[in-house]
């Protein structure tokens, strides 16, 4: 019934959870949040802008291992370290997406893992 996404294109995960599931029957992917690691160096980016857009890609990269793509997103979860840093954040995230955009929740945290800055999650349709 629901089957694990892989691929190295991505970070690994870095406990017990999977990058992303998918779901038999009902079409629908479930990614794990993606914090802003470059899955070939394992560095993270300093500042919000870069963050966002390596976070973003990994996504990308989970999508594209499940043959779909960021217009298969119909939802995303962003976390915050600073909500200081939305419009930054916010104008890397929209150069990700077209309309009609996902639907979106952005919240603030007290801390991420690795003390990323950001680290975003998504539900995609196939």
């Amino acid at each position: 019934m629901k089957h694990s996404l892989q691929t190295p294109h991505a970070p690994a995960a870095i406990g017990p959870y999977s990058q992303g599931i998918s779901v038999s029957g009902q079409r629908l992917l479930f990614l794990s949040g993606q914090l802003p690691i470059d899955p070939v160096t394992g560095v993270m980016p300093e500042n919000i802008q870069d963050q966002t857009k390596q976070a973003l890609s990994n996504l990308q990269a989970i999508l594209q291992s499940a043959g779909a793509g960021l217009s298969n997103v119909v939802k995303t979860t962003v976390f915050l370290k600073d909500m200081n840093d939305f419009a930054a954040m916010n104008e890397v995230y929209a150069s990700f997406f077209e309309a009609p955009f996902p639907a979106r929740a952005c919240v603030e945290v007290a801390r991420l893992p690795k003390d990323a800055k950001v680290e975003i999650e998504a539900v995609a349709v196939l």
